[in-house]
């Protein structure tokens, strides 16, 4: 009987979540692979994401080629952008002195709105200077352990499918070796009275013949023609 506890490598699941200022959607999905391959695509600005991620994988995955990704959007209800005065006033100063350098070269330019001002590194801080993401980490980290138990549930799955396959194939085979084995045994008697025959039609057709050497010529061509071996390891390999 093949093991009840087959798991196959194929899988997928996919989760979203919320939290206070963020939502989110998971995706994982993995192939055959001779190992684990683990390949992450996960937001870099949340402290100690990556590493927990790989072993909480690890711990439900030992092998297969596995791809799990992760997008992060703050919502609604999140912090609003807050403005970094000095930062805001350092720029507009730098654009300032652009704008009129180029208009002194004779290269006028177009004056940036807002929208771009803001776009620009340290004029706006979302969510506050120094953000805290451990709650998100656990918000996260929490909703992975529930994407998990999705993925492994699909491969635990699929691999009660397969060993049903793989059984239902293995009796197939055993039973056409029985099969054979009975087919093998029913022949000896004709094999041996066709061995005789033959030997008898050789020995009066060349009375020189050594009878000795043909009845071992015929003997090795009754090995041959034993599957009794094949049988016998075709019933251990099932």
């Amino acid at each position: 009987m093949v093991n009840a506890s087959l798991v196959s490598m194929t899988g997928f699941a996919a989760r979203r979540g919320h939290a206070p200022g963020h939502d989110w959607g998971w995706e994982i999905r993995s192939v055959n692979g001779k190992g684990l391959d683990l390949r992450l695509k996960l937001p870099d600005w949340i402290d100690g994401l990556e590493p927990a991620v790989r072993a909480a994988v690890a711990r439900v995955a030992q092998r297969g080629n596995v791809t799990l990704g992760l997008r992060v959007v703050r919502n609604e209800g999140g912090e609003a952008l807050r403005i970094n005065a000095a930062g805001l006033d350092g720029v507009l100063a730098a654009l300032a002195a652009v704008l009129a350098r180029a208009e002194a070269a004779g290269l006028p330019l177009a004056e940036p709105t807002a929208a771009e001002i803001l776009s620009l590194r340290g004029v706006a801080d979302p969510g506050g200077e120094a953000e805290d993401t451990g709650p998100l980490l656990a918000a996260l980290l929490a909703d992975l352990d529930a994407l998990l138990v999705d993925f492994a549930a699909m491969r635990a799955a699929e691999g009660r499918a397969l060993s049903g396959v793989i059984a239902r194939q293995i009796d197939r085979i055993e039973a056409l070796a029985a099969d054979a084995s009975n087919a093998a045994e029913a022949r000896r008697p004709e094999a041996a009275r066709a061995l005789g025959e033959a030997l008898a039609r050789v020995m009066a057709g060349a009375a020189e013949a050594d009878p000795a050497r043909v009845a071992q010529e015929l003997a090795l061509l009754a090995v041959k023609a034993d599957v009794t071996e094949e049988i016998d390891r075709l019933s251990a390999h099932v």
